[in-house]
């Protein structure tokens, strides 16, 4: 299938074929599953603080809109959801989508989730925070995709985005590594050479309107297997960045 905006066909046909296991921690999504914690700990801090919450209290995200751009079947929807806020998940891939209805139903949690593009979202709509997390790798145009993103977000509302840096050491863990190696991921998860360097995200982020404020690298554990933040930004990282 062509692109069709910022949507590449075969990309979501990846991830409409893991609908099923998704929610499998020990299965294809495993390392989402075990970096979860980490990636929705570290937005949850910083949009809680930015309002003026304490981010260890309980529903610190209470009456805040979050948009969940590339949600699959929501682990970060529901992370989130579960601190309190008005989640909507958006995402192209029909199937993980009804995954995610199924799961955030059958543990009580009212989550909005919509089939599309953020390109396609209405004029005006916008959202206390917009995140996009381990999608931008796998987006057709970066440009029109950041575009979109800004626009969802209230003026100076937080935008965060996850994603792989384009490195020799990327190469070898991201790819090699977890998918033909250790088998972490399915075999074709990922092309290299879409992955993002921090100059490069930093850079598109600006041209649509947005400035980075804090970005840290996200680096496993071998023995545990555990997330912990780190300023090595040489493989995983996360950004946050701000619309004016």
């Amino acid at each position: 299938m062509p692109p069709a905006g910022t949507m590449i066909g075969a990309e979501v046909a990846k991830f409409d074929a893991l609908a099923t296991r998704w929610w499998d921690p020990d299965g294809p999504m495993k390392p989402l599953h075990r970096m979860n914690p980490l990636r929705t700990g570290w937005i949850a801090e910083r949009i809680a603080r930015l309002h003026g919450r304490d981010p260890s209290a309980p529903g610190a995200l209470a009456g805040l809109s979050i948009l969940d751009v590339g949600c699959g079947a929501g682990l970060a929807s529901e992370a989130l959801a579960r601190r309190g806020a008005r989640v909507t998940g958006l995402d192209a891939a029909g199937e993980a989508l009804d995954a995610a209805r199924t799961h955030a139903a059958a543990q009580g949690l009212e989550i909005t989730y919509r089939e599309g593009l953020p390109e396609d979202l209405p004029a005006g709509e916008t959202f206390d925070a917009v995140i996009a997390l381990e999608v931008i790798e796998h987006v057709a145009d970066r440009a029109v995709f950041l575009a979109a993103l800004g626009r969802a977000a209230k003026p100076g509302a937080p935008v965060f985005l996850s994603t792989l840096n384009r490195t020799p050491r990327a190469f070898l863990m991201a790819k090699l590594g977890a998918e033909y190696l250790l088998r972490l991921l399915p075999v074709g998860t990922h092309d290299w050479r879409m992955f993002v360097t921090p100059g490069e995200l930093g850079a598109g982020l600006r041209q649509a309107g947005m400035t980075v404020v804090a970005i840290t690298g996200m680096v496993m554990g071998p023995l545990t297997g555990r997330w912990r933040a780190s300023r090595d930004v040489g493989v995983n990282y996360l950004v946050m960045a701000q619309r004016a």
